[in-house]
């Protein structure tokens, strides 16, 4: 696996398809949803299948080779 970038949010928790819109993995609402149904998506190392799936600070997305720590904002 390679460098985890962090990406910082605001709240206790983001949904999924927030997430990699903010994480610059996808494009628009549409793209992330076509990445989560192509099983492109993990989190914490699991396909995950839901664009609403709640991410909280700790989880690690992984999303085309790339990989996503959440964290929280102090």
């Amino acid at each position: 696996m390679g460098e985890i970038r962090e990406v910082e949010i605001r709240d206790d928790m983001i949904r999924l398809g927030q997430l990699l819109k903010l994480a610059g993995a996808a494009e628009d609402g549409a793209h992330a949803k076509d990445l989560i149904d192509g099983d492109e998506v993990t989190v914490n190392g699991e396909v995950e299948v839901r664009r609403g799936r709640q991410v909280h600070p700790g989880d690690v997305v992984g999303v085309g080779g790339e990989s996503f720590r959440v964290t929280a904002r102090p």
